[in-house]
């Protein structure tokens, strides 16, 4: 009876997911395309620097959101109530203590931590100002990332995207009210960002009143067994998020020392359009998720497999399409975050763009296929692809390749990296197939 509508079901969960994750990566890109007008090149450097925070943040939130909804998804497939609220409920402990984790250093150290991350004193103060406020916002980004899990796992994708794209206009709105007309500064942008997933949970209360809702805050103790779950089956997405993160941090060094901060404001462009096409690439993950979990649970290898392949081709076709347009708009795109009319910070951005985004289809699948084994509760492997992504392989292969062909070399890291991943995931995929079928 499935089968017919597997591919119909799909579309829905994957359009409104990637409408959805776009939405939410157009929190940092609002602030990049105003703050590049409103305070140019150093304000731009500024924003780069601080934003693998908002990485770790996100990061944290997708973990624990997506560790906790696919185990409830495959709970409620097999209609174990009990279990699917304490699975809730946990993951909202979860989201507290991560919260109050990233709140103290912004209470007591953002410079400090703006100096660790390499912001030189031309920066130094409007970094520790977006820093400060992004940690302290920690609490609403997390909370929103957790429960866009659950209630898009709920059946309920529409009210999701409908929450994430309602806070990222709002975000737009206000990013442009708060620089412009109020002259607010750096602290404008994060103000308005930090807003955003607040109106985003607003946005959701309508599914507390419906009275099919699958999941409910219960009176419960904190349960290791749930924690262990929620963290394994989401670390792949955390790592997802900090890898973005990590590459910027490791990028930043590497481009401060062979182009100064013109160089890491270009890079900075870059970071943020990565930020978008990721945003794309995990929506079309997480759209699969529920319906990969759902089939898993009922024991349906033949439609999980079918949701896993409907995944990649989209993920390669809105790639060829992507990468297309980058390439012949690489100078539109930098001449709209360039603000000053700089001519070497185009020069840098546009040459990046080109080279930078021959990674996408490896993104894509490499997202795609850890998700997959995370629904499936395989979280080895998945950790194994997201590991080498974002830890492993990415910073000895930019330190190498910078060395060799300094900026080209950087913008050659990341497609070298995704494209090794991508056929060890793909020798992984085929080893646990045999696996399976020799059960």
């Amino acid at each position: 009876m499935e089968q017919p509508s597997c591919i119909r079901e799909f579309s829905r969960y994957t359009v409104l997911s990637v409408l959805g994750t776009l939405g939410v990566s157009c929190y940092i890109l609002a602030d990049t395309f105003f703050v590049s007008k409103g305070l140019g090149t150093s304000g731009l450097a500024a924003l780069n620097i601080a934003i693998p925070v908002y990485n770790f943040i996100h990061g944290t939130g997708l973990m624990i959101g997506m560790g906790g909804a696919t185990k409830f998804s495959v709970c409620k497939s097999q209609e174990n109530q009990v279990l699917v609220d304490k699975i809730y409920t946990n993951t909202i402990y979860l989201a507290v203590l991560f919260s109050i984790a990233f709140m103290l250093p912004g209470f007591f150290c953002p410079r400090q931590l703006a100096v660790v991350l390499g912001a030189d004193m031309t920066i130094l103060e409007m970094t520790t100002i977006y820093l400060r406020w992004l940690l302290l916002f920690s609490p609403a980004f997390i909370l929103n990332d957790v429960l866009l899990c659950f209630v898009r796992n709920d059946a309920n994708p529409q009210l999701a995207m409908c929450a994430m794209l309602i806070g990222s206009f709002f975000n737009v709105i206000m990013d442009y009210i708060f620089i412009f007309p109020l002259h607010m500064g750096i602290f404008g942008a994060i103000f308005a960002t930090g807003i955003s997933p607040v109106i985003s949970i607003l946005m959701m209360t309508p599914h507390w009143w419906k009275n099919k809702k699958s999941f409910h805050f219960v009176r419960t103790k904190i349960s290791a067994k749930i924690i262990q779950w929620n963290l394994s089956l989401g670390v792949p997405s955390l790592i997802t998020q900090i890898s973005s993160g990590i590459v910027m941090i490791t990028f930043n060094a590497i481009i401060l020392n062979l182009e100064g901060t013109i160089g890491v404001a270009a890079y900075g462009i870059i970071a943020n359009i990565s930020a978008v096409v990721t945003a794309i690439h995990t929506g079309i993950a997480q759209g699969a998720q529920p319906l990969v979990s759902r089939f898993y649970g009922k024991g349906n290898k033949e439609l999980l497999q079918a949701v896993l392949r409907y995944a990649i081709f989209a993920a390669f076709v809105v790639s060829g399409i992507l990468y297309i347009f980058i390439f012949v708009f690489a100078q539109p795109i930098t001449e709209v975050f360039n603000g000053e009319c700089n001519a070497t910070l185009q020069t840098i951005a546009v040459t990046g763009l080109k080279l930078y985004f021959i990674a996408t289809p490896f993104v894509g699948y490499n997202i795609i296929l850890a998700t997959f084994f995370t629904s499936i509760e395989r979280a080895f492997p998945a950790h194994i692809l997201s590991v080498l992504r974002g830890l492993i392989l990415i910073i000895p292969t930019a330190f190498i390749l910078s060395s060799l062909w300094k900026m080209i070399g950087v913008w050659f890291t990341y497609p070298v990296t995704e494209i090794l991943v991508a056929l060890l995931g793909f020798v992984i995929y085929k080893n646990e197939r045999r696996k399976e079928k020799n059960v």
